[in-house]
């Protein structure tokens, strides 16, 4: 899980610094005064876990920072020159879930990426929101997921305007209204609703309920918070005014199960390439031949010089149990070696995702196998 993790979360922190956004770490803890200041103490109820520390002060863990982040700043920036400001940081939020399910998908401890956008009117908040959005594109489709873009209700968070991004997926419990004929997506938590209530494209195409699992969801705060704590600047006037804010998460930890759901198969994983947690698995047919272990340990080391995160599979074991453990396992690039793939003169390069297999001279494999682990 680590592994793919960090993977992911390099993704994140590539995109994110794309668009000036500066990583920080937040505090977990939490004091409880700042959420009684925006009026979400109540607003979040039993889901906020709270409790007293030795000195009796009201602490809560974190089920979110626009609190925390609107004081930092607040008590950081003063000027209309110290803006726009954009914000991130990767860490574990909680939530007293009434009921966890499905693993990583709903759970009380978990892993995102939010992000807080301060700008001094509504055009930059406009032009920051626009720009976490295409980031957040950029994200999903590098983790190979396909994904829709829904406008939301912004609900406990607040501000103007919301959007959603949601992955098909049957255990998904989120449901959206889907047109297949030209993708118009609109999403709808009521039970029951009649032919009249669904929602029509423009194209006039049938629109069917999908089962989706939200992964990000982007926000148009306004002055929500900075009103509510204070968080104000100094325009080119001299007059004081509250920063205009947005902001942006992404479930980092609930981005793998999303990805899994996505891309399997009745062998197993499918892990797309930039986030395989190796890139390519060496397989010895038969560790007892002597030359053929000489040159899996040869190009293996090959490998891990160029940087190639590469896994070898010398285990005492039958072709059949290590072909079914790399397909298990979803390693991006299987490599051959042995009497099969010898008798053709190299090695064997199956890619797991299209089952394409490729074979190779042993003198042109690394070079080979560097062009097709290219992200």
């Amino acid at each position: 899980m680590k592994t793919k993790l960090k993977k992911i979360e390099a993704i994140i922190r590539q995109e994110m610094d794309s668009t000036g956004a500066q990583e920080l770490l937040l505090p977990a803890l939490q004091p409880l005064e700042l959420w009684h200041k925006s009026g979400r103490d109540d607003l979040m109820g039993e889901v906020m876990i709270r409790f007293n520390d030795r000195r009796g002060r009201q602490i809560c863990l974190g089920p979110t920072h626009e609190e925390v982040i609107t004081e930092l700043v607040r008590e950081s920036v003063s000027s209309y020159k110290q803006l726009p400001l954009i914000l991130y940081q990767i860490q574990t939020k909680f939530r007293d879930e009434l009921r966890p399910r499905f693993g990583v998908v709903r759970s009380c401890e978990f892993i995102m990426k939010d992000a807080y956008s301060f700008d001094r009117d509504q055009a930059g908040l406009d032009k920051n929101y626009q720009a976490m959005f295409e980031a957040y594109k950029r994200i999903l489709t590098r983790c190979g997921l396909r994904f829709l873009s829904i406008q939301a209700d912004p609900g406990v968070m607040g501000g103007s305007e919301s959007a959603e991004f949601m992955v098909p997926g049957e255990s998904g419990e989120d449901v959206v209204w889907y047109c297949k004929n030209c993708g118009f997506a609109k999403g709808l938590t009521e039970e029951g609703l009649s032919s009249k209530q669904i929602p029509c494209p423009s194209c006039k195409g049938k629109m069917e309920p999908l089962n989706t699992i939200e992964v990000g969801h982007v926000f148009k705060l306004g002055t929500k918070y900075s009103q509510a704590l204070g968080g104000r600047f100094l325009d080119e006037h001299g007059n004081l005014q509250p920063m205009v804010m947005g902001c942006y998460g992404i479930g980092v930890s609930r981005l793998v199960a999303a990805v899994i759901e996505q891309n399997n198969d009745k062998e197993g994983i499918i892990w797309p390439k930039e986030i395989s947690p190796y890139k390519a698995v060496i397989t010895v047919l038969d560790v007892t031949d002597k030359e053929n272990l000489d040159a899996a340990n040869s190009l293996y080391e090959s490998l891990k010089k160029e940087r190639v995160e590469v896994l070898l599979d010398d285990r005492d074991e039958r072709a059949g149990v290590k072909f079914k453990d790399a397909d298990l396992i979803g390693i991006y690039l299987q490599i051959i070696v042995g009497k099969a793939s010898g008798a053709k003169g190299g090695l064997e390069l199956r890619l797991r995702s299209s089952k394409e297999k490729i074979f190779v001279k042993k003198e042109e494999a690394l070079k080979k196998i560097k062009e097709l682990l290219v992200v």
